[in-house]
This record gives C-alpha cells, structure tokens and sequence, in this order.
C-alpha cells in the first residue's frame, strides 16, 4: 500500500476494534454454557424444553440479527464515505427494520405458542411440552428488546466502536447468571426463572445500548422516525439475503443432528462435545468477521478499494494465525480437554478423533469459507455470498451428510466430511470471486 495514501484503520485502530469483538464473543460462549449448566439442575424435562425451544429461537434471532448487519453495512459505508447525517437516518431505519420484524415475531410467538411447538414437537413428553410452552412465552417478549441490542451494538461496531457492545454484554450476561441463580437455586421456578433471567438481561442490555447511543458523537440519530424507503430499500437488500442464507443454514443444521441422533447416544454425544469445544478455536476468526463489516464498509463507503484488499488480506492472516496457535494446542491435548466431560470410551474416541479432525479443517479453510464472505457483503455483494451458501449447504453439508453418514455408513464422521466440503467450496467460490475483483461491482448501490 503507497505510504502517501492516508490508511482508513491505524494498527492501533484494528486492535481496538477487535479485541471486544473477540472478548464479546467468547462471553457469549461461556455464559451460555454457564446457562446450560445452571439449568441442568430443574431436571432433565426443563433442560430438553429449554433446549427446543432454543433452537426455535436461534432460527428467528438470526432473521433481525441479519437485518441488524444489513444496517451496519449501510452505515459502515455512509461512515466511509464521510457523511454523519446519513449515518443517523440509516441509524433510524435500522431500528424500524429491526424493531418491526422482531414485534412480528414476539407476536407469532405469543399467539401461536402452543400450535407451533406441538406442530414441531408433538411427540415429545408432556412434562417437556409444559416446560417448553412456559420459557417460549416469557422469552418471546424479550424479542423486541434484544432486536433494539442487536442493531445498537451493530450501529457501534459500524463505526469502529466495538467495546461499547462487549461492556454492555459482559453486563446482561452477568446479570443473567446472578439472574438464574436466584430464581432457578432460589426461588426454584425452573423453566420460568430461566426465562425471566433471559427477560431481564435482555431488557437491560437494550435499554443501556439505547442511552449510550443518545450520549454517542458518532452516531447522530434523527428525531424523526418516518419511513424513508429508499434507505430500508438498502437495509433490506443486504438483511433480507443475509436472514434467508442464516435461516437455511440452521435448518440445514437441525437436518444434520436429526441425522447423527440416527446413529446412535455415542455419535450425538461426541458431535455435541466437539461441536461446544471448537467454537472455542473459531472466536477470532467469527470476531474478525464481524469486523470486516466495519473495516471493509468504510473502506468501500470512501472509495478505497485498494485498501479494502489490503485490510481484507490483512485480517485474513490475523485469522489464520489465531485459528494456529489455538489449534495446536487443542489437537495436543485434545484427551484431557475430552476428558472434562466424564466420556464413555467409545465416546472419548469418537470425540478425540473428530476434535483433531476439526481443528485442522479450522487451520485450513475455515477463515476462507466464513470471515471472508463478510467482506462480499460489506461491499454489497449479498446475492453470490446466498446463493453460494445456500446450494453448498444443501449439496455438501445435508446432501453429502447423507450419502457418507448413513448411505456409505461412515456416521458421525461421515457427516462432518461433508461439512468440510461445504466449507471447501464456500473457501474456493468466495476466494475466487474477490480474486476477479466481481465483488466489487456493487460497490456504488448503498451510498448513492
């Protein structure tokens, strides 16, 4: 990069934006095992109904979490661009999108608790059903707030602030513990204390985004909060592709587990284990994702795409070194980190062997297939980066799980093959697309 040309990002600056990314991330991870555990004790009827509906939830969030990152996009690139105002009115448009699609489905929860979750579950035990229908009503009342987190910690990050979202989660998610250890060992309510601990944390955590974006300079939002349709038009083109490409790869992931539940305790047992421990490797390589967004917005919103490449190159080997030097280790000590979770021998192997096995696919591909097409977004290319996802993830991920896991007999391991080959193919697309420079044709479509 010329010396002359002033850079958008300082080393310092890159540093700042993504160690709270990293540390948020890690947050997330770690509570949510924390509340895992703290809800393990109402028994194991309140854990499975916790646990289905999570994975209803998961599927919805994704769908406002993507409209948020569609906002963040928009005004990543007015930011670069060097326009505050539009900043601000993208800023209101965001909290419109957001807020209105996670209202629509508080509602949809509400009213059609109990349709959808016998339509999904029916067949479960009714103590599990009981469970499951008390913690979706209260959590789904908790939508709308994390909706307005969502797209206040996104409008932070867009700007390069990123710390404000990692303080205000590492407070709701404190809160949410102490929460749930008063109401579950406490008061001992089960399912509703874990879902009102939710509530709460939710609840605080939007209202505190709310006051530190009134005090923030960067982010001067309007006071009128009108529909202005040319700006969500440019929301909903990256948010909408994003929440549809979210959406499918979760239920292509319900597809999968349903598929290993097929083959039996020590193979569902082993996927779960593996599954909890890598996403412990893969935190900086999903935090500088998140950051591309900013990095690669602002670089584009300024015209510099010559530094978008550079900080895209740049971030990519910051990376791979971390997916490195955790890797590694992991793989060196991969039976005693198993060994934590009191294995039966049949499964310890099968869990050692797919903890390594995933820890070098993470070290080969993973960056490529996952940080990467966050830059294609940040730069508007949102179609390739859906319709890439979508067909990898039905031909390769479910289609190929299939036809290894259970048609070949391969099994568990059959179906995190073909969970590689996804992400091979997500690696060469996206890495082929940046390199004939195509993600750049949309460049000009959010600013203008």
């Amino acid at each position: 990069m010329p010396e002359e040309k002033k850079m958008l990002f300082s080393q310092d600056a890159l540093r700042k934006l993504l160690w709270p990314l990293i540390i948020e991330q890690f947050l997330a991870i770690a509570m949510g095992m924390a509340d895992t555990v703290m809800a393990a004790s109402c028994g194991e009827a309140v854990v499975s109904g916790i646990s289905l509906v999570d994975s209803i939830c998961v599927l919805l969030i994704g769908l406002f979490t993507a409209m948020a990152s569609g906002g963040a996009v928009v005004a990543a690139q007015y930011m670069g661009h060097g326009d505050k105002e539009m900043v601000g009115r993208a800023s209101n448009q965001l909290f419109i999108a957001v807020g209105g699609v996670a209202l629509l489905f508080m509602t949809i929860a509400l009213i059609w608790n109990r349709g959808l979750l016998a339509l999904l579950y029916g067949n479960v035990e009714a103590d599990v059903m009981s469970a499951a229908r008390i913690y979706f009503y209260i959590v789904a009342v908790s939508f709308p707030f994390l909706g307005i987190y969502n797209g206040g910690a996104a409008l932070f990050r867009a700007v390069g602030d990123s710390k404000v979202s990692m303080k205000v989660s590492l407070v709701a998610n404190l809160v949410n513990v102490v929460g749930n250890a008063i109401l579950i060992y406490g008061v001992g309510i089960g399912a509703a204390g874990a879902a009102l601990s939710t509530l709460f944390s939710r609840v605080l955590s939007a209202v505190l985004i709310v006051v530190l974006l009134k005090k923030s300079d960067k982010i001067i939002m309007s006071n009128h909060w009108r529909l202005d349709t040319k700006i969500l038009g440019k929301i909903l083109y990256i948010g909408v592709p994003n929440g549809l490409e979210n959406s499918i790869f979760q239920i292509g992931k319900l597809l999968t587990t349903s598929l290993i539940a097929g083959f039996g305790m020590a193979a569902t047992t082993a996927n779960a284990v593996t599954g909890s421990i890598a996403s412990f490797q893969q935190i900086p390589a999903n935090a500088i994702g998140v950051a591309m967004i900013t990095v690669i917005g602002q670089c584009i919103g300024a015209g510099e795409t010559e530094q978008a490449l550079y900080y895209l190159k740049k971030m990519m080997k910051v990376a791979y070194a971390c997916m490195i030097l955790l890797g590694i280790p992991m793989i060196i000590f991969a039976r005693p980190i198993c060994g934590i979770y009191h294995l039966s021998p049949e499964t310890m192997k099968i869990t050692v062997f797919l903890l390594c096995y995933s820890c070098v696919c993470c070290m080969l591909v993973h960056p490529l297939s996952f940080a990467q097409s966050n830059a294609l977004r940040a730069a508007g290319d949102v179609r390739f980066t859906m319709i890439v996802a979508i067909a990898s993830m039905w031909l390769c991920r479910v289609g190929m799980a299939y036809i290894l896991g259970q048609g070949l007999g391969l099994g568990v391991i059959g179906v995190w093959i073909a969970m590689t080959m996804d992400w091979v193919v997500r690696a060469f697309l996206f890495t082929n697309r940046i390199r004939t420079g195509k993600w750049l044709k949309y460049k000009d479509r959010l600013v203008k």
